[in-house]
């Protein structure tokens, strides 16, 4: 295992960057110990979220009804110790639903009137977006800016949200009618798309003998929104060599069907591919979970490893690609064993 003092640029001392690496590595642990005492299984897609949250990213998470997609939210937020705020998305929800309003108040002593803010939910830590897309896209907007800005504008006034902030949405993929398809450019502030699937025979025995007894389980805080801060810093300062960064940005430049460098079931399958955000999450990602391993630099693993959770929701599908059925990790798939990796060239 490399030193962690491989970290190149560094001006604080390594001691107190070892402190901080032993500190990521107890909390993470301690987190996914917190969690397994409520949630069976998705190793996959709690690792997911787990990267997002170290990145500072939002996580889409979609899955059939049943799959525990908020009761797995609302326990990190516990194991975090961070404010967790639900919004259930509906076809008349309004954009002040979510933000907040200003209302009038009054001075009952000089009898002056007022205009008083009242926060929405969107001001917490950590927001359980349910059913994303039963909302219609004016109230997708006002979500949309929380997203990307860290903030709201309510009647002109600018609101900061409280740090660190999450958006972690999910959506139902067999309903689709009363759903409003999320755009493009939504989509594309989502680091991850999840896809929670079926849990083993064993995992939901284990399911029924957790929730049919009078068996209960308390989640307890084993962080802060400080030591989140930090490690979204600690992460960022994760060495890549450039060789695996030349590799992500030609991955991510092969899934346009007018780039050269695509392949043909690219311009067979896609209208459209993923733009340069989707090659910066892939390496804060990468970083991410290589420090989650205990490695202090990425390999190819780690960008093989996130890269289609990246880029599934980038990739628009044309035609063709409903008509044979094959859907976009098929492609991704395709894509990425049809991808050499520089070393190798």
């Amino acid at each position: 295992m490399t030193s962690p003092t491989s970290f190149t640029g560094l001006d604080e001392d390594t001691v107190l960057l070892q402190q901080r690496i032993e500190r990521f590595h107890a909390v993470r642990g301690q987190i996914l110990r917190q969690v397994r005492e409520v949630i069976v299984g998705q190793q996959e897609v709690l690792d997911q979220i787990l990267i997002a949250l170290f990145v500072g990213g939002h996580c889409l998470m979609t899955g059939m009804p049943g799959t525990a997609k908020t009761l797995m939210v609302r326990t990190i937020a516990d194991a975090l110790g961070l404010e967790f705020r639900r919004i259930q998305f509906t076809p008349d929800l309004m954009p002040s639903d979510i933000t907040g309003t200003d209302i009038i108040e009054e001075d009952l002593e000089t009898g002056h009137r007022k205009w008083t803010f009242v926060e929405g939910p969107i001001f917490g830590n950590i927001l359980l977006a349910d059913e994303i897309n039963r909302t219609p896209p004016k109230t997708q907007s006002a979500l949309l800016e929380a997203m990307q800005e860290h903030s709201c504008t309510v009647r002109g006034h600018i609101y900061s949200l409280p740090a660190p902030f999450f958006v972690l949405a999910t959506q139902n993929p067999i309903e689709l009618e009363g759903t409003y398809p999320l755009p493009e450019a939504q989509l594309d502030r989502f680091l991850f798309n999840t896809l929670l699937e079926d849990l083993s025979a064993e995992d939901e025995l284990k399911v029924i003998d957790l929730t049919t007894t009078t068996r209960k389980t308390r989640v307890e805080a084993v962080t802060c929104a400080e030591d989140l801060l930090d490690f979204q810093q600690l992460v960022r300062m994760v060495p890549i060599a450039e060789t695996i960064s030349r590799y992500v940005v030609s991955l991510v430049r092969a899934t346009r069907p007018k780039n050269d460098s695509a392949p043909s079931i690219i311009k067979k399958y896609a209208n459209y591919g993923a733009s340069v955000r989707a090659a910066q999450f892939i390496v804060l990602a990468a970083k991410a979970r290589a420090l989650s391993h205990k490695r202090y630099h990425v390999t190819y693993d780690d960008i093989t490893s996130v890269a289609i959770p990246v880029l599934r929701h980038r990739i628009l599908l044309n035609f063709h690609a409903e008509s044979d059925r094959i859907d976009a990790d098929e492609i991704l798939k395709q894509l990425m064993a049809h991808m050499p990796r520089l070393s190798e060239k």
